[in-house]
């Protein structure tokens, strides 16, 4: 081979925006926040990775930590030669190196009790010196090959329109160019948009997509501290059975209304119990068997203390929205086809979990969700067995949702791949690898790369610091074997 066909096929080999690899691999969390310090990056983290068959890792950092007393302009080399060194373990390992800024100046996804000076969407300060710390890089960074080196431009943008956002970004994209024209530059999604002007935009730039997964987050961050609401979540099930336990008044515009229902039969008495989450301003509620009355309450909240556990002030609407979570039960007579519990008046509260215990019995049980807008639920009791539902959210869902789109935009020359998913470790251990191999069967099926969040962590396959899990000792780790023998085979 002439060494012109050599170079030819080599660049052939290149990752470009238009096609990535699958690499699979880690995020790495070194540099993740401020508040965690300046840390090097482990090169046994690189080795282990190695050893275990993955090839990429991902650095999401914070900008904070590579510049000098808040000094947009002044930049900390001991902060930079850490990373150097980290790109240095990805060749010494066989590792591609995705550096990611986390905080950028003017924006990170987590800045609620840390805010930013200044907006990376709308204020040209914050572009100017996003596009130059990336500027730096570039230069620092030149010659490096793709295979081994890539530009995650910013990790989650959120609160900004894909016209704006672009244009935020584009001096970035340029100055990278300027310093080093060929380097693979990756582009997070922007959630709660529509992807599609998002990655044409993207595609003109000539930057490659790299959405994250953490869909239902129900399940992915089930008790997350950091998540508001989290707590509240149902305990996670996949695949989950669709069972909406909002209801409505029946003069609240615009929703659907109607009675939750529970579909026999009952062949003997049976107890009903209904664990009542929210109520927001009041409620009227009817149980009927078979049409006849056989349980009613109403519900009003207030401030001060009540039969509510916890009042919640919504001052935008200027109500109460009260925290109940409590049981209330409700007798079935033996023999009925059919018990429905309807809201007869108020605004609108929340189920959270149904129960039936039939006489002599164990009690039967199912979670129910809080998602708005969605019909009651439909529910079929059987005596001895598990509830059924008329929807189901499983793989099916996580196909038409996510991975189907992602899936379509690398058919469409965009190259893309999964920077992030994972569970945090208050998921019970058999629903997050159920939720991660129906992931992972997906990904392999599109040819989509993907980067667990995180390798060493709540997320992750050493010290996630899970309570059901039998884990192995390893290299000075607490090793999570089936979470990684599960990874091995995607």
């Amino acid at each position: 081979m002439t060494a012109l066909a050599a170079s030819l096929l080599a660049a052939a080999d290149e990752p470009s925006a238009a096609k990535l690899p699958r690499w699979r691999g880690f995020n790495l969390t070194e540099k993740f926040t401020l508040r965690g310090g300046n840390n090097r990056f482990r090169e046994s983290d690189f080795k282990m990775i190695r050893d275990f068959g993955f090839d990429f890792v991902r650095l999401p950092m914070d900008y904070r930590l590579w510049i000098v007393d808040g000094d947009l302009a002044t930049f900390n080399e001991t902060c930079l030669e850490h990373i150097d060194e980290a790109i240095a373990l990805g060749e010494r390992y066989g590792i591609h190196v995705s550096i990611n800024f986390h905080r950028a100046p003017g924006y990170c996804v987590n800045a609620r009790r840390d805010p930013e000076p200044f907006n990376l969407w709308t204020d040209e300060v914050a572009q100017q010196a996003f596009a130059n710390h990336w500027r730096v890089f570039a230069k620092r960074y030149k010659g490096i090959p793709n295979r081994r080196v890539s530009f995650n431009l910013v990790n989650e943008p959120g609160r900004v329109a894909p016209a704006d956002y672009l244009k935020a970004i584009t001096p970035a994209v340029l100055a990278i160019r300027e310093e080093d024209p060929e380097r693979l530059i990756i582009s997070d999604t922007i959630f709660s948009v529509d992807e599609d002007e998002l990655v044409a935009g993207l595609k003109s730039l000539n930057v490659a997509f790299s959405p994250h997964q953490y869909w239902p987050s129900t399940i992915t961050h089930y008790k997350a501290s950091w998540i508001t609401g989290s707590d509240a979540f149902p305990p996670p099930v996949w695949p989950t059975p669709l069972a909406t336990g909002r209801l409505y008044s029946p003069t609240k515009p615009g929703v659907p209304h109607g009675p939750l229902k529970l579909h026999g039969p009952f062949p003997a008495a049976a107890t009903l119990r209904l664990r009542l989450y929210q109520v927001s301003v009041s409620a009227k509620l009817v149980a009927r068997a078979d049409g006849q009355e056989v349980w009613a309450r109403e519900f009003v909240c207030g401030p001060g203390e009540g039969e509510w556990t916890k009042e919640v002030f919504a001052e935008q609407w200027n109500i109460y929205q009260n925290i109940y979570d409590k049981d209330y039960t409700a007798a079935i007579p033996a023999g009925s086809q059919l018990v429905e519990i309807e809201m007869t008046g108020g605004d609108w509260l929340i189920f959270s979990e149904l129960g039936v215990t039939p006489e002599g019995q164990p009690e039967q049980t199912i979670v129910l969700n809080s998602q708005w807008g969605a019909e009651p639920a439909e529910i079929t009791f059987v005596p001895g067995k598990p509830f059924t539902t008329q929807r189901i959210q499983g793989p099916s869902e996580l196909w038409e949702k996510r991975i189907g789109h992602w899936d379509r935009y690398r058919r469409e020359g965009v190259g893309t791949m999964i920077g992030e998913f994972g569970v945090f470790n208050k998921t019970p251990h058999d629903v997050s690898l159920n939720w991660l191999e129906d992931n992972l069967k997906q990904l392999r099926q599109a040819e989509l790369g993907w980067a667990l969040w995180n390798f060493r962590g709540g997320f992750g396959i050493l010290d996630s610091g899970r309570a059901d899990v039998e884990y192995e000792d390893y290299e000075g780790h607490k090793l999570d074997r089936k979470m990684l023998e599960l990874l091995q085979r995607y």
